[in-house]
């Protein structure tokens, strides 16, 4: 198990460096769509929408908020002078979700029984959790792009890795020297060895980047507190969709990817950590 996870998170990292740098913004736009499209089915079938249409349909209405997304983003772009207003909204959003999802899982299980049967509920978890990560890749896939179109791309690719390689940090040093549960209520294998190694480890990662980072237009001090945050708001989101996992009865959101599970089980913890970077530079530039 653990070789196979190596294996595709060593296939994953080339993919993603040639996905982010070689795209242009268009086809990136419809990768980034299709990956939302695959979360949105996985979600749909984590929360037991167990009838073919009604997942079809969750992924319709997906897709057509990629498309309405897309064409304001780009509307926005061109024709608005006040255009941040927008990510001040989208990013406020999002943190008031991760915030409630914190609270969510810190008194689980007790607070299942408040959204566990609701399927209006459950869906808007999911649109809560997906469309603001959607925005966010977008939005920092375009940051300064008129200036410099590498910027935005390194800010994408260098909070992908860290939060990947936080993941993994986690995960190897939980599985090696992890004794102490973190919330077994939870996510009974996470262990407080994992996470604070992940923090440590990816910690260090940030420092360095924001040390040498080839970027100029932010503060590298205010970039290494970002990612700090970012870090933080990943292990919430991992611990989100484990919690929903866990009422669930699965172990992982799909087989997609071997040795992670599915789509969600490999982005889970980008869907906090994306949004909230990017909100948080928009903050500081605007």
């Amino acid at each position: 198990m653990l070789k196979t996870r190596l294996i595709s998170m060593l296939l994953l990292i080339p993919i993603t460096i040639l996905m982010v740098f070689l795209l242009p913004i268009v086809s990136f736009s419809i990768v980034v769509s299709i990956i939302c499209l695959i979360s949105a089915w996985e979600w749909g079938k984590m929360h037991h929408f167990s009838d073919y249409a009604h997942r079809m349909w969750i992924c319709a209405i997906f897709g057509l908020l990629c498309i309405t997304m897309i064409i304001v983003l780009k509307k926005i772009y061109l024709y608005f002078n006040n255009w941040h207003i927008f990510w001040y909204i989208f990013g406020n959003i999002s943190i008031v979700w991760w915030v409630l999802a914190f609270v969510l899982i810190l008194s689980y299980p007790d607070s299942a029984i408040f959204w566990k049967k609701s399927n209006v509920l459950r869906f808007f978890f999911g649109i809560l959790t997906i469309l603001p990560f959607f925005w966010g890749i977008l939005t920092l896939r375009q940051f300064h792009h008129i200036n410099d179109s590498t910027i935005g791309a390194w800010c994408l690719l260098y909070i992908v890795i860290l939060i990947w390689i936080n993941d993994s940090s986690a995960y190897l040093i939980g599985k090696t020297l992890g004794r102490r549960k973190l919330l077994e209520s939870v996510s009974p294998k996470k262990t407080w060895e994992g996470f604070i190694g992940g923090i440590l480890i990816s910690t260090g990662i940030s420092w360095l980047f924001s040390k040498y980072m080839p970027i100029t237009v932010i503060n590298p001090s205010l970039i290494f507190i970002y990612s700090i945050i970012a870090i933080i708001a990943s292990i919430i989101g991992d611990l989100t969709e484990s919690m929903f996992k866990r009422e669930a009865g699965i172990k992982d959101s799909g087989s997609l990817i071997p040795g992670h599970g599915g789509m969600l089980d490999r982005i889970d913890s980008l869907f906090a950590a994306v949004p909230i970077f990017v909100y948080l530079i928009l903050l500081s530039l605007y």
